[in-house]
């Protein structure tokens, strides 16, 4: 086929995603030294996310476990996920589908960890009793300061838990009826047009991950001075990393393809072109952020500490200072 420049493009640049054996047999020095450490990464984050299983099972406290274990995964198991889709580019919808889903439970995890790590419910309720939640915060009412504090109540914690939690149900939810209309043709993620089911979930998602990310905002900018000695400022970055990084920047960079900015490559087409850079780097960058919250979560867990019993009129809860 010719443009308007009598240049010729080759075939590969229309065709579906290229088989896992064609990219093995055009594989160059370059492309099997990149994709061989890439591969390396990703074992090696699954590896040592199952040795830091291992280490909390046996040092932290039963009711901790689990919800440290499902944060602790989600740069690994997106890592490994963008992985097989590197290896795999046809299998790529189901991959990022998968990092999707499980990230969406981290949100509802991260919130619960939180609650957990000042006691569970029952304490977080009686060390804030008489402070009050500002929900003026990202993503959702940053910029509506004239909202009033709310009292901390078990419906308020219930609603804050909730907010979360349909993130995590619904986007399985659209994930499973995603996969059953692609079966029948009618789902199909670089059609944008106003008749695909594309155009309507994608964005109907989107309103549910920001719902979901402002509960743990509200709660995250009330405990943060509270749960400071666990280093809960870092984490929560590292969360938010993640959270960017698998989503936002993946976005951006398959609508550039989508858009042709992205060149093709044979046996790569632009828009699998895209996809396979965005794997690339999602592995390299989910292997970084694994080390370091490896760092923030192989720790002593000890009892946060008491707050100060004052009258202070100050929204977040307070730690006192450990004396020398």
């Amino acid at each position: 086929m010719n443009n308007g420049s009598n240049r010729t493009i080759d075939p590969s640049c229309w065709e579906k995603p290229p088989l896992a054996i064609d990219i093995i047999v055009k594989l160059d020095i370059f492309g099997i030294v990149l994709y061989a450490i890439l591969t390396f990464m990703a074992a090696l984050s699954m590896l040592l996310f199952i040795e830091e299983c291992v280490y909390i099972y046996k040092k932290v406290p039963s009711n901790k476990k689990s919800v440290i274990i499902w944060v602790n995964g989600a740069a690994p198991v997106i890592g490994t996920m963008s992985c097989v889709g590197m290896w795999i580019p046809r299998a790529t919808m189901f991959t990022d589908m998968t990092s999707a889903c499980y990230f969406a439970i981290v949100v509802f995890k991260f919130l619960i960890m939180m609650v957990e790590e000042v006691g569970g419910d029952e304490a977080f309720l009686r060390r804030a009793g008489k402070h009050k939640l500002k929900i003026s915060t990202g993503p959702c009412c940053c910029c509506c300061l004239c909202l009033p504090h709310v009292d901390i109540t078990r419906r308020s914690l219930f609603l804050l838990k909730l907010g979360s939690f349909q993130f995590a149900l619904l986007k399985t939810v659209f994930t499973i009826l995603s996969i059953v209309l692609w079966t029948n043709g009618y789902f199909n993620v670089t059609d944008l047009k106003i008749t695909g089911a594309a155009i309507w979930i994608n964005p109907f998602v989107g309103i549910l991950t920001i719902t979901a990310l402002w509960p743990v905002a509200i709660l995250f900018m009330h405990l943060r001075t509270t749960l400071r000695t666990i280093k809960i400022i870092p984490k929560y970055a590292m969360y938010q990393l993640v959270l960017i990084l698998s989503q936002l920047q993946s976005a951006i960079i398959n609508i550039l393809a989508m858009n042709g900015t992205i060149a093709c490559a044979p046996p790569f087409s632009a828009v699998s072109r895209g996809y396979m850079m965005s794997q690339q780097l999602l592995i390299l960058e989910m292997f970084i952020i694994t080390l370091v919250t490896r760092l923030l979560y192989r720790r002593p867990y000890d009892p946060v500490p008491e707050e100060k019993d004052d009258n202070c009129e100050n929204t977040k809860m307070v730690v006192v200072p450990e004396s020398a």
